[in-house]
């Protein structure tokens, strides 16, 4: 990374959000026989999900690549959304999977994955607790509130890769929040928002669990993914409303993750309904 004279640019103005050290980020995630193989950091992008996944798809970039972007422009959520934030105020960055090992039937467990993996980093490094939406939304308590700090998408890569992308708001404050239901893990009261030793804690765990799954060929039973998502779902024992596509809705009580990663739903008609996709809106807590 090329240092820059914060005169040249007020995005380097803001002392309490220093820059991430890409050296030093290498060093602690880059071993023989580790998961990860490449950590860059570029200083701004448009989506850290779509240059990974074009570089794969080009050949350009193998399993365990990690692409890490200051800023995004046009940072990527569920349904098209955008997800913006200022310079340096949180953790954008894509990884490169392919598990080659599991029936590609089960690949649909990874953003759930993904959830577990950065909820445990965090709460390691951060000293903050979080809870999981389903599928992909990291939660934390602001004032006795549930708000989104963050979020998963995933995206395949050629036909044997996929892209995890993850956003986390580290250091927003109130007036830049871009929604009232947003939070960052400062705003949480987290114990530290050092940058560069979230995204170590969080890249660990997410090797610890891939290797899990991976070993277990992707047996969410027998790696124990199911059974620890389901222990930090915020969703389970609430009742919802999932949104589905073609404007169709189900009002249910959330009540298991199913072997498949979906959310089952009781009806009030004593129906158990899983969905596989869908906006879920918590309407009452559990």
């Amino acid at each position: 990374m090329t240092p820059r004279d914060a005169s040249d640019d007020s995005r380097w103005s803001d002392l309490d959000r220093p820059p991430l050290n890409a050296a030093a980020l290498r060093r602690g995630l880059v071993r023989d026989g580790g998961l990860w193989r490449e950590v860059e950091v570029v200083q701004r992008t448009g989506s850290t999900n779509t240059d990974l996944v074009a570089l794969a798809t080009e050949g350009k970039a193998a399993e365990g690549a990690v692409l890490v972007a200051e800023e995004q422009t046009a940072g990527k959520g569920r349904l098209d959304r955008q997800w913006t934030a200022p310079p340096r105020s949180g953790l954008f960055f894509s990884v490169l999977l392919n598990p080659a090992e599991v029936p590609a039937a089960r690949w649909g467990w990874l953003p759930l994955l993904t959830g577990v993996a950065v909820a445990t980093g965090l709460s390691r490094a951060a000293g903050v607790d979080t809870a999981l939406k389903w599928p992909n939304d990291l939660l934390v308590t602001v004032g006795g509130e549930e708000r989104k700090a963050g979020g998963i998408l995933a995206e395949r890569a050629g036909n044997e890769g996929v892209v995890i992308g993850v956003g986390i708001n580290v250091t927003l404050r109130e007036d830049e929040l871009p929604v009232p239901q947003a939070a960052s893990l400062a705003l949480a009261g987290a114990v530290s928002t050092d940058r560069d030793p979230l995204l170590r804690g969080i890249l660990r765990s997410l090797e610890e669990w891939y290797g899990r799954w991976r070993a277990a060929a992707g047996d969410p039973v027998v790696s124990e993914l199911q059974e620890t998502y389901a222990a930090g779902c915020a969703t389970l024992g609430r009742v919802v409303r999932a949104e589905l596509p073609g404007d169709r809705s189900i009002t249910g009580e959330a009540v298991a993750i199913d072997g498949d990663g979906r959310l089952v739903l009781a009806t009030g008609e004593g129906v158990q309904e899983p969905v596989g996709a869908g906006d879920i809106v918590h309407l009452r807590p559990a």
